[in-house]
């Protein structure tokens, strides 16, 4: 688990799903099953096509560094973990989270670096999915 605060999400009923998988440690996406966009966030319709009919898959959990800012100067709670990685993760699936990179100096986070997800537990069911350098990747 990293340093930085792990506030429970907010769950309804188009999340559950999602943040249940999150415990066990699966990274859970919707897929349309009309046109095939992957989805994020989870949500019933389809933004792509309007579609109602969508289905859960286990997405990879790999991903690159789209962009990220590094902040020095947290506020309130997150004050003791600064300085933290707030980034945009692109899935292999393609969807962009916004997440934080962990378990890495912030000074070595690059565009396009290789990531993996990592989940830290809020204590209340759901974690947070964050991401961790992956040296394995190609």
């Amino acid at each position: 688990m990293s340093e930085l605060p792990a506030p429970a999400p907010p769950v309804n009923i188009e999340t559950e799903p999602f943040w249940a998988a999150t415990a066990e440690g699966r990274l859970l996406l919707l897929r349309c099953d009309d046109c095939g966009a992957v989805i994020w966030y989870p949500r019933s319709i389809c933004p792509n096509c309007r579609s109602s009919t969508t289905s859960w898959f286990e997405a990879s959990g790999r991903g690159i560094v789209y962009s990220y800012t590094v902040v020095r100067r947290g506020q309130g709670r997150w004050r003791e973990a600064a300085p933290y990685v707030v980034a945009y993760v692109e899935l292999e699936e393609g969807p962009r989270l916004l997440t934080n990179i962990v378990d890495c100096d912030p000074d070595e986070v690059r565009i396009d670096m290789a990531v993996r997800v990592r989940f830290d537990p809020t204590g209340e069911g759901p974690a947070l999915p964050r991401f961790v350098p992956d040296p394995s990747a190609h």
